[in-house]
């Protein structure tokens, strides 16, 4: 058991950004190196995406290679992108979250109905941004506040949360999809395009530079990659670590918010009943680009290696003429597999620390 001292050492080690170098991975090991480089997580993801894109790319390359097909693929990643970023910061934590998916449709029903009311116009656009945020904001913070004030586990918690919000987004509804979004928001935001590439990648790609460089150059990263390393740790010097949480679950129901508004810019109404496997979906990415779900460890971009594998499946799939639902299953089994990887090198790790 670590004592007192050596639980304050762990902590300051993350919060001053600073890692322990491993013996045997100096200069004298090359090879080394690059055979441990090549088993990391991101590497082992890199891996399988270019897999992905040489298959689907050479089976059938008059469709999966067009122009068309591309913007496709990248506005997908975008759209799971803006939650992955909030995921990523939860499952560095040790936390989860469920309930983005509820999140987003709870978010783009309040939208809609807003910018119905005030009728198509500049002012109504920016008004249903502001609410859907709004209901992000708020799934978040109830999702923090849940966890470190009332001592739930995050699993249980956000599941609870999910039900919430998919059950008042389908009651404010009525259990259909709500059309009325103005035609400027679809064709500015949903289709419209600067340089050849979709508006919705150019906002991804804003938001990711955004939340890389929170993450590796400031004291909310430092802190978030501290608690997923050691929460007592991090409690014993000083680290305000409930008050953190809250921020992280509220980042995340924020950008959740964002997408919800996103979707709508996309397919001009609602889709109530479309978002059932986004969780899944955002959670698998996350872990396929090296975040581990024991928390500590974690990184942006590689989420982004992770999120791209889910989009190029699915498009791949779609090509290949394959039912949807063979997708579902495909991620279902990539997580199981990235976990019990996950679990086996952490334990092979542990083994090793105690000889």
């Amino acid at each position: 058991m670590k004592t007192h001292q050596s639980l304050e050492g762990s902590a300051a080690e993350m919060t001053s950004g600073t890692a322990p170098v491993a013996a045997g991975t100096g200069g004298s090991q090359p090879l080394a190196r690059i055979v441990a480089d090549l088993r990391s997580p991101r590497s082992l993801t890199t891996i399988i995406l270019a897999a992905l894109i040489i298959y689907f790319s050479v089976s059938n390359p008059s469709a999966f290679l067009t122009g068309f097909n591309l913007r496709s693929i990248a506005v997908q990643t975008a759209v799971l992108m803006v939650l992955a970023i909030g995921m990523t910061y939860v499952i560095i934590t040790t936390g989860i979250d469920l309930s983005i998916g509820g999140t987003l449709v709870l978010a783009s029903v309040v939208a809609v109905k807003v910018m119905r009311e005030i009728g198509p116009s500049g002012t109504s656009i920016f008004v249903g941004l502001l609410c859907a945020l709004a209901v992000g904001l708020a799934v978040g913070l109830l999702n923090g506040f849940i966890i470190t004030v009332a001592g739930i586990n995050p699993l249980i918690a956000t599941l609870g949360t999910l039900g919430m919000a998919q059950g008042m987004a389908l009651i404010i509804s009525g259990g259909v999809d709500v059309p009325g979004v103005p035609p400027s928001l679809t064709s500015s935001m949903g289709v419209g395009m600067f340089l050849g590439i979709p508006n919705v990648v150019w906002l991804a790609a804003v938001l990711t530079i955004v939340a890389v460089v929170v993450l590796r150059a400031t004291v909310f990263g430092r802190y978030t990659y501290a608690i997923g390393s050691n929460e007592e740790a991090a409690r014993r010097v000083g680290i305000p670590v409930d008050r953190h949480l809250i921020k992280v679950y509220a980042i995340t129901g924020l950008l959740a918010g964002l997408a919800g508004y996103i979707d709508l810019a996309r397919f001009g109404t609602t889709s109530v009943n479309g978002h059932l496997l986004d969780n899944l979906l955002v959670i698998t990415a996350v872990v396929l680009g090296g975040a581990s779900l024991a928390g500590g460890r974690g990184s942006i971009l590689g989420t982004l290696i992770g999120v791209l594998i889910p989009a190029v499946l699915q498009d791949g799939f779609v090509i290949q003429g394959l039912q949807p639902y063979w997708q579902q299953f495909a991620v279902g089994v990539v997580l199981v597999v990235v976990v019990f990887i996950d679990n086996a090198r952490r334990t092979s790790a542990r083994n090793l620390h105690r000889l």
